[in-house]
């Protein structure tokens, strides 16, 4: 389990884990939360830019959360008490039903929180990849963790 104090800034980590999207879970979530044609019906995406059925962008969000909370922003699970928020999110390419998803995790900042000592606030910015290599997918976002020996100042 990793802490505050074992965070480093700059360190670069590709996630350990995959995910493999598929075509029922594209249409289940397309169904509930972003009911678009090109997400649910495979001649209606055959007729846009996508060329066939697309996962939803948000789809694709909740796939990265899947694999960062299983392998953690540093390449092992973090002691995380959850995020304040996203500052910047691009989806680049189209996930398409069969694409294998990765994720890069670059440290860029870390700092202790002035109201309360016992936790800190990270920002990464996350590349996501499909099995080709190509980024399909970035973010930078701000992730609360636990300070392991909140009594010791370290900034």
């Amino acid at each position: 389990m990793k802490y505050y104090e074992d965070l480093v800034v700059g360190t670069v980590t590709r996630g350990v884990r995959t995910y493999t999207v598929t075509r029922e879970e594209v249409i289940e979530f397309a169904g509930k939360y972003d009911p678009q044609p090109f997400h649910l019906d495979d001649e209606a995406a055959a007729n846009t830019h996508f060329g066939r059925l697309s996962a939803s962008g948000w789809h694709t969000g909740a796939m990265v959360m899947r694999i960062m909370v299983e392998t953690g922003r540093t390449g092992e699970p973090t002691a995380s008490l959850g995020s304040p928020g996203i500052d910047e999110l691009r989806w680049v390419k189209p996930v398409y039903p069969g694409d294998e998803l990765s994720v890069e995790m670059e440290l860029i900042s870390k700092r202790r929180m002035k109201s309360r000592p016992d936790m800190g606030l990270s920002k990464a910015r996350q590349t996501v990849y499909n099995q080709k290599g190509e980024v399909v997918m970035t973010m930078v976002s701000n992730g609360l963790i636990k300070v392991r020996h909140p009594e010791i100042e370290t900034e």
